[in-house]
């Protein structure tokens, strides 16, 4: 019988969370599945919005990474420092890790170190220490004038920064100081999420007029002070600040030879491959190019369908199969504007001449649908 393959998953995020465990449940013995991360414990993303705002504990969205040993993936706790594609090999804090195949989940890293100023004033609602800072300083608000900034393109969640200001509205409204309060949205975007089209940005905007949000596009921060925000050479004064920090991809990427030209590990979009023929990547590391010269949206619903298909590929390289599964580019999107209320956007990303994007009415029903695929994964995958 032939010796088990290594499959090392970088990541324990969306991505490699299902790419491992699809890997693991199909090959079996046939296969030693390892995923390597920095973190012990893993928070659901998409509900640190709801966080943000009270809605949620830490404790009920977190989950450690006990339960993946229980399906038989090996689970390395240390940072990833190198890669060696020609050698097949990973560098981490603890020692080199050798590989058949691998898979790149690592996500884009967000740094709010690389807007002068950003890390000191500002809070954001993108990691899990984050949204509870965030949490806390709106539980101490008590009015004024709120700015939500995007800092820079590209960044994770497409909808996430016009989730934050509506739900911060929404709580404003809640704790009955909306009326002395006033929500600024300033993005680098000329709509919100443009990528899915002028139908879903206008939407999304109107949404925000609704709530009396003031939306300020093509718009950028270069500074943060204790009282103000530089955007395009103009102070904007607040009370409390919200900038989506900067993202950049994991520091070993540039030294890789596996970046593209934005900067991001560059995929074959149908299989994920690299340049490397034994090395994919998924997620939001990647850099792909759409057909309207934008990039596909960071987002986990991308990773989940990305990491169904590598698995389904490496699969059925080690069982002597060579056809290839292909991601479509498809994917869902919810979108909370407060108030126990979402709209849901879907459509086909991979479309030409560009992506092909519907979008739902926000109503209590695709709210309650959100609500449910967090159960779900948490139940589910972690």
């Amino acid at each position: 019988m032939d010796a088990p393959q290594t499959v090392v998953v970088l990541g324990g995020g969306v991505g490699g969370q299902v790419a491992a465990t699809r890997l693991k449940q199909r090959l079996g013995t046939r296969a030693r599945v390892v995923i390597i991360e920095r973190s012990t414990s893993y928070a659901f993303s998409p509900s640190l919005l709801w966080l943000m705002v009270g809605q949620r504990r830490p404790e009920s969205i977190t989950r450690d990474f006990s339960k993946i040993a229980g399906r038989g993936i090996e689970f390395k706790h240390t940072m990833v420092s190198g890669l060696d594609p020609e050698r097949s090999e990973v560098q981490t804090d603890s020692g080199t890790v050798s590989y058949d195949y691998l898979v790149i989940a690592l996500g884009a890293e967000h740094d709010s170190n690389l807007l002068p100023g950003a890390a000191e004033h500002t809070y954001h609602p993108y990691d899990l220490p984050a949204a509870i800072r965030l949490r806390d300083a709106l539980s101490s608000f008590s009015g004024g004038r709120v700015v939500v900034s995007v800092a820079s393109m590209p960044y994770r969640c497409p909808a996430a920064p016009y989730e934050t200001a509506m739900l911060i509205d929404g709580y404003l409204r809640a704790r009955g100081i909306r009326d002395r309060s006033t929500i600024d949205m300033y993005t680098p975007e000329p709509l919100p999420m443009p990528v899915a089209g002028a139908y879903v940005g206008h939407s999304v905007a109107a949404e925000l007029a609704a709530r009396s949000i003031a939306f300020h596009p093509r718009s950028a921060p270069s500074a943060v002070d204790a009282h103000a925000i530089r955007i395009d050479g103009n102070e904007v004064p607040y009370d409390l600040a919200v900038v989506i920090p900067p993202h950049r991809p994991p520091a070993f990427v540039a030294s890789s030879g596996l970046a593209g030209a934005s900067g991001w590990i560059a995929v074959d979009r149908s299989s994920l491959r690299t340049r490397a023929a034994n090395v994919y990547a998924i997620g939001d590391v990647t850099g792909i190019l759409l057909e309207n010269g934008m990039m596909l949206p960071k987002a986990g619903v991308f990773a989940h369908g990305e990491a169904e298909v590598v698995a389904t590929n490496i699969a059925r390289r080690i069982e002597g199969n060579l056809t290839e599964a292909a991601f479509d580019g498809h994917g869902t999107c919810f979108l909370e504007v407060g108030g126990g209320r979402a709209g849901m956007a879907r459509g086909d990303f991979f479309a030409s001449p560009a992506p092909a994007v519907s979008m739902k009415r926000p109503g209590r029903l695709w709210h309650l649908g959100k609500v449910g695929f967090e159960q779900y994964w948490l139940r589910r995958w972690i």
